[in-house]
């Protein structure tokens, strides 16, 4: 299996796609596996022309724990998350790609494009924030998160992933309740370990503000978000917007903080439009 084992982290990733092709990475968000990109996403991009790469992030499914069952902080920031993107480029030999985040996946990528600019070709920031303006944040403080997580059993991991698609509102898009059972039981079986997502929480109250920061990031960028969005305001999709040079600005009606596969289609032409202006704009 593929690691990224460097400076004392190790990251697994996988990818699929030409080898020669530009390199386009999906970030996930707060304690997700990369498993939470379906493969049609993949499959969508790869037939586009580029190598889609996904990993794990720290204190997720495959890749490396920084505590143990009882730990909430793992003693890193958000910029060492963002590191492991490149740790990850870095094992296999890239130089620069396109990175698309979701939610933390997002503000991670932000501060890949603002601190390592040159490992950087385009951005997609799906249902992500800029900083911690109580404009953007809906989920309160989540308190839960500050103390070591009760565990459950495979079972009941997957009945709460069922109620979580179920407690939805209703709207055009089809809940999906079967594929967030079968992600959830898969993601037990690959790492189950939900303190893992205390101590990314912990990074993510020391991350650093990055909205003006982002007014010097000139690479082209996807930003998306959901108007019914209950965890982020997708006001800060405008803010972002509105900071980069060259946006690409999409609000849905009816999306919530995951974006539905009926929307995957555009999603992923949406990036990869985004990736192929950053392809021209290194070519010039």
């Amino acid at each position: 299996m593929p690691y990224a084992d460097a400076d004392g982290v190790r990251i697994y990733y996988e990818v699929a796609g030409d080898a020669g092709a530009p390199a386009i990475v999906l970030i996930s968000g707060g304690g997700a596996q990369l498993i939470s990109w379906h493969p049609r996403v993949v499959e969508l991009i790869t037939a586009e022309g580029f190598r889609v790469v996904r990993f794990d992030n720290r204190d997720t499914g495959l890749s490396q724990r920084f505590g143990g069952e009882a730990d909430i902080d793992g003693g890193y920031g958000l910029s060492d998350m963002a590191e492991d993107i490149l740790r990850v480029l870095n094992d296999l030999g890239v130089d620069s790609a396109h990175l698309v985040g979701h939610s933390m996946g997002g503000m991670m990528a932000q501060l890949a494009a603002i601190e390592h600019p040159e490992r950087v070709r385009s951005l997609g920031l799906l249902s992500t924030i800029p900083g911690r303006d109580p404009r953007y944040i809906l989920h309160g403080e989540r308190k839960e998160l500050r103390s070591a997580p009760q565990r459950v059993s495979r079972e009941e991991a997957i009945a709460c992933a069922e109620a979580a698609a179920l407690a939805a509102p209703p709207s055009r898009y089809d809940p999906q309740v079967q594929w967030h059972r079968d992600k959830a039981a898969l993601a037990y079986d690959r790492g189950y370990a939900p303190e893992g997502f205390a101590r990314q929480w912990s990074a993510l109250l020391r991350a650093p503000e990055r909205l003006e920061r982002l007014k010097a990031v000139t690479v082209p960028a996807l930003v998306f978000h959901g108007r019914a969005d209950a965890v982020l305001h997708w006001c800060s999709a405008i803010d972002m917007a509105e900071a980069l040079i060259d946006a690409e600005l999409q609000i849905h009606p009816e999306v919530g903080h995951l974006i539905p596969h009926e929307l995957w289609p555009e999603l992923a032409a949406a990036i990869v439009r985004t990736a192929l202006r950053g392809e021209k704009v290194l070519a010039h």
